[in-house]
């Protein structure tokens, strides 16, 4: 597989995460560009569209100034947050996005990190491209952005998720449906089970549409084996009953968060 790291020079985090990148490995490709990672207008996408999956390097500002390592795939659901189209996703990698979680997980672990937590985020805002990516975020304050042991161990995850990464086709591939941003049910199954995640639907989007499940089950570059739904993260029981009558009515099988096996 071709792999493209995108940074930008005005994101703190990104600055340092490339920095330290190109210090660990040579022979990545950059595309570095000097505005916003989110907003498709600032991309070559043509220099894109010979990749087959593209990673984003980048900060990620929280209302309360978490600090957290994060991942999670572009893509609008409902409201734009900076950058990409309503209701349209950019491609992702169930796959990938597992690998890259358990990469980032042991090497907070091994760098004593435990002033971040390893966290997924649901899908959301942009860039809009046509290949296959992912985010892998910094998130906290300035301070966190800056902080070089964070982008260090970011750097050192992308480069060993990129230098390892094998499709796993003993993994199955699920869209996650509900919860809040950070969304715990779907942490634990992607860190404990056999399913792996790329495009999750937060509850803070409903009404979720029959849209929306077919934007996430169509844009998993993996063939989609099962919707998981975290069934308290859905709302109210005419809202859960809706999404499982949107599923059966597409052929998508679906399972409880509580059924999965761990």
């Amino acid at each position: 597989m071709k792999f493209l790291i995108v940074g930008s020079k005005t994101d703190p985090a990104s600055r340092n995460i490339i920095m330290n990148l190109m210090d660990l490995v040579k022979g990545f490709e950059y595309h570095i560009i000097d505005g916003d990672m989110l907003k498709s207008e600032n991309l070559n996408h043509e220099k894109i569209a010979k990749y087959d999956l593209v990673i984003f390097a980048s900060k990620h500002k929280s209302e309360k100034s978490e600090k957290t390592l994060s991942i999670h795939s572009p893509g609008n659901f409902k409201d734009v947050w900076g950058g990409g189209r309503e209701g349209r996703l950019s491609p992702a990698s169930a796959l990938f996005n597992k690998h890259l979680f358990e990469v980032l997980k042991k090497q907070v672990y091994e760098s004593d990190l435990s002033r971040y937590s390893v966290t997924l985020e649901v899908t959301h805002h942009g860039p809009l491209i046509e290949r296959p990516s992912v985010f892998i975020e910094v998130g906290g304050s300035e301070m966190e952005w800056k902080d070089r042991a964070a982008s260090f161990v970011i750097a050192k995850t992308i480069r060993e998720a990129v230098e390892t990464f094998k499709e796993n086709h003993y993994l199955e591939v699920g869209i996650g449906i509900g919860g809040p941003h950070y969304c715990p049910i779907f942490n634990g199954l992607q860190n404990t089970s056999n399913v792996a995640f790329a495009h999750i639907i937060p509850k803070y989007v409903a009404p979720i549409t029959e849209r929306m499940i077919l934007e996430a089950f169509n844009q998993t570059v993996e063939e989609v084996d099962f919707a998981v739904i975290d069934w308290k993260g859905v709302g109210k029981a005419d809202e859960r009953n809706e999404i499982i009558r949107i599923l059966e009515k597409n052929y998508i099988p679906w399972k409880r968060a509580s059924a999965v096996k761990k």
